[in-house]
């Protein structure tokens, strides 16, 4: 354990139960307040304290300390050098002592810390943004580490202790809690080259270009690529697969390069380009549904302040 001042913090800690025993912060912290305002009177006021209790526990100190700490006039109350010394040295110790008190409660209450977030793409272009907002916002002392990976990279970090949570797509295993957090239709990407021959504005799975299917790999996202050919086998069809990517940018990427047509959330349409013509999908399409997951005896400090402010979000 490192030092702390002239004798190490060990030291500091044995006199203090021993040889101050019976010296607490109040008796300094009452000193102080008497010896800045040079009045008891205006320190009982300061204090919220009546007077004679306040005159009481500063003359306890006086006499744990074998030192008189104040001339007591009638007009006025001064420091004696032995006072003008502690005062100075409080000055110094009481500040930064408060702000660790400070510190130490927040810490406890989860209100400050390190949170380690990850997510997938499609929770990057929907609602974490502004999730992300209201936590700092309610939340400033928390800090937070984001990290985007696939549902099944977050779920073996959630695992062994990398992630404090994250949000993912279904489904969790087991071992995990887990609440759903946003469901998002999805909307079909074409290249723009196919546009003109389907002009609806919306399309059901029969009515969808024969073209290579480019989707998520099924070990990446089993859920939602189970969703989505199923999608494609009630309207009797089996599409062929085409390529495929564990990033939303990138399989539309993939379509406006002509590889094929994905299904993929509404809002990632806010980052393509011209090359990619989009189709709103009829009721029966799928949703994707994302998800916060965490361990569930990890719970406690900043990922309880996340867990809350996620549940506020929900209800509002």
């Amino acid at each position: 354990m490192g030092d702390s001042g002239p004798a190490g913090l060990d030291d500091a800690l044995q006199q203090l139960s021993t040889r101050w025993r019976g010296i607490d912060l109040r008796q300094l912290a009452y000193f102080a307040v008497v010896a800045r305002e040079g009045h008891f009177g205006r320190a009982a006021v300061r204090l919220r304290l009546s007077q004679p209790p306040l005159s009481m526990q500063v003359k306890a100190l006086e006499s744990r300390l074998g030192a008189r700490l104040l001339d007591r006039g009638r007009q006025a109350t001064v420091p004696t050098a032995a006072g003008w010394a502690l005062l100075e040295t409080l000055g110094l110790l009481l500040p930064p002592l408060v702000e660790g008190l400070e510190q130490a409660r927040a810490t406890g209450r989860g209100e400050r810390g390190r949170l380690r977030v990850g997510f997938v793409t499609p929770a990057g272009t929907s609602f974490l943004p502004g999730f992300v907002r209201a936590l700092r916002e309610r939340w400033p002392d928390i800090e937070l580490s984001l990290n985007e990976a696939t549902s099944d990279e977050q779920f073996v970090a959630l695992a062994d202790g990398r992630l404090d949570a994250g949000f993912v797509l279904p489904p969790a295993p087991d071992s995990l809690s887990f609440r759903q957090v946003h469901a998002e239709r999805l909307v079909l990407a074409m290249p723009a080259r196919l546009a003109a021959a389907f002009p609806a504005s919306t399309l059901g799975a029969a009515d969808l270009p024969d073209e290579p299917l480019l989707v998520f790999p099924r070990e990446k996202a089993p859920g939602l690529h189970a969703e989505i050919l199923a999608y494609f086998a009630a309207a009797g069809r089996a599409p062929v697969i085409g390529q495929q990517a564990i990033q939303m940018p990138t399989i539309v990427n993939l379509v406006a390069a002509g590889l094929g047509i994905a299904l993929v959330p509404a809002s990632i349409r806010r980052s393509a380009g011209a090359d990619v013509a989009w189709r709103e999908l009829d009721d029966k399409a799928p949703r994707i549904r994302i998800g916060v997951a965490w361990r569930p005896g990890a719970t406690g400090g900043p990922l309880d302040r996340l867990l809350e402010t996620l549940a506020q979000r929900l209800q509002g």
